[in-house]
């Protein structure tokens, strides 16, 4: 029997089928929490609102892998009208219930001794010696692999649950950051510790929301290429990189691959909990797949924006810029698009049924420093076919406006600094400005008025031709109240003399000339502007 895996060795093997366990929680229409197995969530699709993980991060990598199944049971459109048919008619999803249904048990097992589901059993020899706590299979436990420099934190005995560990690989596979694995690489090769990027990492995955959990699938399938061809179900089926040179990146066979992909050897070792149920209390992580990924076929989401250098890259994840300052970079893509998903939303007929908007865009992104995950960034955009040039509108101004406010504030706090501390030295300028500078407390507070300018614009795009122009101009009046509240509490930090009342009120003045100088936003002086 391989080693390192008691339950393997004695007594009778374990398994966990996710297709017929209950494994991913979810929300039901009239709000409850529930747990599906992958075959009650297909059949039960719109009777769900949607997925309801630990994570944005996680919920995606679900959904990733609800979309390898659809494609994998051939439960896809073949055509881009067909799926707007799909779509207005509401095709039910019970077809990747059934074939889930039919599929060999083995296949579906995630403790198979030679071929565990979404794993790499080549690594079952090292799991005694190189084997980490669970922590390492968790992105928002395990840092970098090496979070603590004794590694004690990885070494830690807390057990997952078979369902946790099955939806923290699948996140593990798309999502998993660059670095060095903790296991050697003597018997597999040199390449086995040399981890890299996963397929959704450093960049922002954009995934449409409907009303239901069926109509979200519906949104985000596309036609397939070679619909019905087999998903990964472990390393050993089909055919597989080795670790003894460098990873050569391959391209997806089919759409079902592509969604699947093994970006992580992964091995999860079960134990019993305190009630008989089947636990992971061990796991083993190395490198996986590489992808050669085209834009346009393997990106259908993707958004794409140029850096500062020149260089043009799907829409990435920052640690300073909020995503909802890019919004309009989403709605140009629907406005803009030639193929892809953007194409498609824009395609859809519009019956307005009641308030709000009938789709979203939720734009999810894991920021990390260098190896190290740091946090998901993630937001919600409010979409009505028909519509994109409303919302672009709305956005890209809304972000214009934001912008120029925020930039007012530190105008505002270097005069207050400078009036204050006129023979600063160039080392201490940075720390003087920022007690006054507002700005990081702005953001935050700009990011619910904004949400707030795009639903007006849904609510107020069937009554007229500018549902655009009067929610902009409360915003912007909106965006200024805040600003001046939030220097207002900054200033406070000036010294109760005379050098001090005078850097606030010429920190004031700079602040509203600003906003109501010739070259700001129109609105801010109570205009409207159409560019």
């Amino acid at each position: 029997m391989p080693e390192g895996n008691p339950l393997r060795s004695a007594g009778p093997r374990p398994s966990w089928d996710p297709r017929v366990r209950p494994c991913i929680p979810t929300v039901t229409l009239d709000g409850a929490l529930a747990h599906h197995s992958l075959c009650g969530l297909f059949a039960d699709a719109d009777k769900l609102t949607t997925i309801h993980c630990a994570t944005p991060g996680e919920t995606v990598a679900v959904i990733e892998y609800l979309l390898a199944i659809c494609f994998a049971s051939a439960t896809c459109p073949s055509s881009s009208e067909e799926w707007r048919t799909w779509v207005v008619e509401k095709r039910e999803l019970g077809r990747a219930s059934r074939w889930l249904a039919e599929q060999p048990d083995d296949e579906w097992d995630m403790f198979h001794p030679e071929a565990p589901l979404g794993q790499n059993s080549m690594l079952t020899p090292h799991m005694a010696t190189s084997g980490t706590g669970t922590a390492q299979l968790v992105i928002e436990h395990a840092g970098d692999y090496n979070q603590h420099f004794d590694h004690h934190h990885l070494e830690r005995g807390d057990a997952l649950s078979a369902a946790a560990a099955f939806r923290a690989m699948l996140t593990q596979h798309v999502y998993a950051p660059y670095g060095r694995a903790r296991m050697s690489g003597k018997e597999l090769g040199p390449t086995i510790t040399n981890l890299a990027a996963g397929r959704l990492q450093g960049r922002i995955r954009v995934v449409a929301l409907g009303q239901t959990l069926g109509e979200t699938l519906r949104l985000n399938l596309y036609p397939a290429e070679k619909p019905g061809e087999p998903l990964n179900m472990s390393w050993t089926s089909g055919e597989r990189r080795g670790f003894t040179a460098k990873a050569k990146a391959r391209a997806p066979r089919s759409s079902a691959d592509l969604h699947s992909a093994l970006g992580r050897s992964i091995l999860l070792r079960p134990s019993h909990g305190p009630h008989g149920q089947i636990m992971v209390d061990r796991v083993l992580i190395g490198a996986g797949e590489v992808l050669d990924l085209d834009p346009e076929r393997h990106l259908q989401d993707a958004v794409l924006s140029q850096t500062l250098n020149g260089l043009v890259k799907p829409l990435w994840p920052s640690p300073t810029r909020a995503l909802w300052r890019e919004a309009h970079a989403l709605y140009g893509a629907v406005k803009d698009a030639e193929t892809g998903l953007y194409a498609r939303l824009r395609s859809l007929p519009y019956e307005r049924k009641g308030p709000g908007a009938p789709y979203q865009m939720w734009a999810v992104g894991l920021l990390a420093n260098k190896a190290l995950p740091v946090a998901w960034t993630e937001g919600a955009y409010p979409y009505a076919p028909g519509m994109a040039d409303h919302l672009y509108r709305a956005s890209r101004r809304g972000s214009i406006i934001a912008e120029y406010v925020a930039l007012s504030l530190k105008r505002a706090a270097v005069v207050a600094s400078e009036v204050v501390h006129p023979a600063a030295r160039a080392a201490d300028e940075g720390g003087q400005l920022a007690r006054f500078d507002a700005r990081w407390q702005f953001w935050p507070a700009a990011a619910q008025p904004f949400a707030d300018l795009l639903d007006e614009v849904i609510e107020g795009g069937a009554a007229g031709d500018d549902p655009v122009s009067a929610p902009l101009a409360d915003y912007a009046r909106i965006l200024v109240a805040s600003a001046r509240t939030h220097l207002t509490h900054h200033l406070d930090a000036l010294p109760p003399n005379s050098r001090g009342h005078r850097a606030r009120a010429r920190a004031e003045q700079r602040f509203e000339d600003d906003v109501t100088a010739d070259k700001a936003p129109a609105e801010l002086r109570g205009e409207i502007t159409h560019d």
